[in-house]
């Protein structure tokens, strides 16, 4: 063959015209399949209820772009996937992209303008290079999942569901969905470079040592003894082999877990980036309360469902899985994807078919039962790890909404509702009694509804009632006091923020104390609001706006961690000794804030040791979305439980610190069911911080 000539290579080598002919009549019959099953998908969205995602659309797709570049989501908690399927995704798309190259230079452009042709000379040599380069990298991500998976079998890919025992479901249709998907892009892979070897071996064009694979594949078999005409043979059988394993992966993306390559992205660019942290108000008009089947899910629902890459991060990540209760957000997500392609369309070809899955599309009790249901804590873990940001915890509540509307629940959460509707607090206690906790103080505090202050310090239920966390209450009043903050509460103005009871379904009671709350603020004079309560910190924060309250608000470890820094709270020690600290799920995955804790650990002087989980990865102390308040127990250890012993497990700690009310009842809980509670104290971080401001020292540790 002539070198001289410029590089470029034909299309359809040898080929005659009919084999071209069913070349684009099997394409155009696998493009239609494909447009067959996305038509059916986009027409199960378009069944939705409305959903306002449609805003920010131009810096939503930037976002979204940024996102997916960076496998941000992707590669967080997760290093090793992370980076196995960025390569094997940037693979992807540049050998789909070089595909597009080959069908706009041939398809288009040579026959109505040749000239304007373009895949030749440098271009096609480079074009060689990059694209043998991704396909490289295609199988070299593709075989890092494989060990992963296969090899490795980490837990969050155990399909085992939480909700029934082993007899009950098959889970054998994920599990080869799973097999058809990564060796069916393994065998494309090959198959491109062994028909470019062949080709080479048959033709020898000496411009193709820049197809780098192809090139030393092709010297491979002609050391094997490949002659020329045999292989000029074999690649036309090859090319075919190639080509309908391509179009064969067109056709199955939309029916399989392909799909959440689409599905996957339209999520990342319709996400709500408060999802959780702000839940959606009842629609006007709205009949009844929340979801009871299908018709009342939004587009941005249904498409969830979708996205779901049964990845299983949430599953590992879900402390309700973890102590033994039926949910598994996973397994939420794949029943209702299932329930759906049942009665909207759109299914895969391998799925199980879900539970009371009627025709008429009900969910709620039916295919999730309301066991599930209540099993979550809200923590936003699952939302949090989710590489796809798919919103659990909003869709638990709309089916809460619907179980509270329907009188169906655990009877000490009813009783808590009811006191919390009668008294504005869980514990049943008038309301004269909420600042009572004052009367040890030695000092009075503002009534901040009768004369002006600066930091309005809205108290909450358990840091005003619960005899175990008043003391730490008091603790924080001497600190405002000794710094000289002015400060104030509303006393007997207060009611509980509401935040537990949206989570737990019930808006209408949360609407109310929203309402009182706002008309006993409306009556203060403040500049912010200060809170010891994450809970309230978040709802003041994220859901009073919509109703009106927009205030500043923060909590007190950003107040104390200011007075420290300013000078106003000196120090008369430094604590020297080991401590480990809970982030609550409320300060580190709801209002992202981890830093205000830790400064104020390193000015006390201790040194804290991180547990395995922390941060935005913290483990949940099991109290959250009303779950403190219910009885129902998990068939395994409780989160607090196992919390206890995973800082038990850090060599020489002293003292487990937590800054949530909640927190401090749960673990103090926990470390004296595991007999644990001379070994590791649990203390709120003002305790020590009142220990390193005192003058005299205090046996605290």
């Amino acid at each position: 063959m002539d070198d001289s000539i410029t590089p470029v290579r034909e299309v359809f080598r040898q080929f005659p015209v009919l084999l071209v002919a069913i070349f684009y009549l099997v394409s155009c019959l696998a493009l239609g399949v494909f447009a067959r099953g996305l038509w059916v998908r986009i027409r199960k969205y378009r069944s939705g209820r409305p959903a306002r995602r449609l805003d920010r659309l131009g810096a939503r797709l930037v976002e979204a772009a940024g996102a997916i570049a960076l496998h941000a989501t992707l590669r967080k908690r997760n290093t090793f996937a992370g980076w196995s399927h960025a390569v094997i995704f940037w693979g992807f798309v540049i050998l789909f992209v070089g595909t597009l190259i080959v069908a706009v230079d041939h398809d288009l452009l040579k026959p109505v303008a040749p000239t304007l042709q373009f895949w030749k000379g440098s271009f096609y040599l480079w074009y060689s290079l990059i694209l043998d380069l991704a396909g490289l990298a295609l199988l070299v991500g593709l075989s890092m999942m494989a060990v992963r998976r296969w090899g490795w079998k980490p837990p969050q890919l155990d399909y085992t569901r939480a909700d029934r025992a082993p007899g009950e479901y098959s889970r054998r249709g994920y599990v080869l969905d799973d097999q058809v998907f990564l060796w069916g892009l393994v065998g494309v892979a090959i198959t491109g470079f062994v028909n470019e070897g062949l080709r080479i071996v048959a033709d020898r064009p000496s411009f193709e040592v820049w197809s780098v694979v192809g090139w030393q594949l092709a010297n491979g078999l002609s050391i094997l003894g490949l002659t020329p005409a045999a292989a000029s043979r074999l690649h036309a059988w090859g090319w075919w082999l190639h080509a309908l394993l391509a179009l064969a992966f067109v056709a199955y993306l939309p029916y399989s877990k392909a799909i959440h390559m689409l599905a996957g992205l339209a999520n990342l660019v319709f996400k709500d980036p408060l999802a959780g942290r702000r839940l959606p108000d009842i629609p006007e008009g709205a009949e009844r309360m929340g979801y009871a089947g299908l018709a009342d899910f939004t587009w941005k629902d249904l498409l969830d469902l979708d996205a779901c890459t049964k990845c299983g991060r949430c599953h590992v990540a879900c402390p309700a899985r973890a102590g033994g209760w039926p949910l598994s957000p996973r397994d939420l997500i794949l029943g209702l994807r299932e329930h759906a392609e049942a009665v909207l369309g759109g299914g895969s070809w391998w799925h199980e078919t879900p539970r009371g899955s009627g025709r008429d599309g009900s969910v709620t009790g039916s295919v999730v039962s309301s066991a599930t249901l209540w099993s979550c804590t809200t923590c936003l873990a699952c939302i949090e790890v989710c590489p796809v940001c798919i919103e659990h915890v909003p869709l638990i509540v709309q089916m809460r909404r619907r179980l509270v509307e329907d009188g169906i629940g655990d009877r000490t959460l009813t009783g808590a509702l009811e006191k919390l509707g009668r008294f504005g607090n869980s514990f049943g206690e008038p309301e004269r009694n909420r600042a009572r906790w004052i009367q040890e103080l030695g000092f009075s505090i503002k009534d901040a509804a009768k004369e002006p202050v600066e930091f309005l310090w809205f108290v909450g239920d358990y840091a005003s009632y619960h005899p175990a966390v008043q003391k730490v209450t008091r603790a924080v009043a001497r600190i405002f006091h000794r710094a000289g903050l002015d400060f104030g509460i509303l006393h007997q103005g207060e009611r509980n923020a509401g935040n537990d009871v949206r989570r737990v379904g019930e808006e209408g009671l949360y609407q109310s104390l929203v309402e009182h709350n706002l008309a006993a603020l409306a009556k203060a004079d403040f500049k912010e609001i200060i809170t010891t309560d994450p809970h309230t910190y978040n709802t003041l924060k994220f859901e009073y706006p919509a109703f009106g309250g927009s205030f500043r608000v923060r909590h007190y470890t950003e107040v104390v961690r200011d007075l420290l820094d300013s000078g106003r709270l000196p120090l008369a020690r430094r604590l020297e000794t080991t401590v480990t600290y809970h982030d609550p799920c409320h300060l580190s995955r709801y209002t992202q804030m981890t830093e205000a804790s830790r400064a104020i650990l390193a000015a006390l002087g201790t040194r804290l040791v991180e547990m395995e989980r922390h941060g935005a990865n913290s483990f949940c102390c099991g109290a959250g979305g009303g779950r403190v308040w219910m009885s129902s127990v998990g068939a395994g250890e409780r989160p607090a439980e196992q919390r206890i012993r995973e800082a038990l497990a850090i060599a020489g700690v002293a003292c487990l610190v937590v800054a949530c009310p909640k927190d401090l009842v749960m673990f103090q809980d926990a470390a004296k069911s595991t007999g644990n509670d001379k070994r590791l104290p649990v203390r709120d971080l003002i305790e020590l911080v009142e220990a390193a401001v005192a003058a005299e020292p205090s046996a605290l540790l």
